[in-house]
């Protein structure tokens, strides 16, 4: 008898007409919701020259590097170059299949783009340009290399 006491004084009414969506005529749709996309909107794409080469300088003025879609060479006064025929290298060069290459030379006169603290695309090539030093991988391949003065590291 207790527990028919109990449900009796549990009961509630509500006063109304009972909607059931979707369930009339008269209903209105409702939106389904679309789920938040999770992926980085890409950076710039900068554009090679006639010649297939994207050239590019850091921020700090201290890097210069030209790409195309083989490889990506820079030029900078590395502390702690290997010696290259004797002479201390100012060059190195990455492949797209991560091969390594030190080099003495100059790049000379190239219309460099110079990059912001940001990330660029050119010529199959992800560039993350930061105070830190310029990070270059390959789209392909996801071998390349960062660059800094302090130092220069394969992948």
């Amino acid at each position: 008898m207790v527990v028919a006491a109990g449900a009796a004084g549990c009961s509630n009414t509500v006063d109304g007409r009972a909607i059931c969506i979707g369930c009339g005529p008269n209903e209105p749709g409702l939106p389904n919701p679309t789920p938040p996309t999770t992926s980085t909107p890409s950076g710039p794409t900068l554009d090679p020259s006639e010649s297939g080469y994207v050239y590019i300088q850091t921020k700090s003025g201290l890097t210069r590097c030209q790409l195309n879609t083989a490889s990506v060479g820079c030029e900078a006064q590395f502390e702690n170059p290997p010696e290259v025929n004797g002479e201390p290298a100012n060059g190195v060069e990455v492949s797209a299949d991560g091969n390594v290459r030190w080099l003495v030379g100059n790049l000379g006169d190239i219309p460099a783009t110079t990059l912001d603290y940001s990330t660029y695309h050119a010529v199959g090539w992800t560039i993350e340009a930061t105070n830190d030093g310029t990070r270059f991988t390959n789209d392909g391949t996801g071998h390349g290399m960062f660059v800094s003065i302090e130092k220069v590291e394969i992948f």
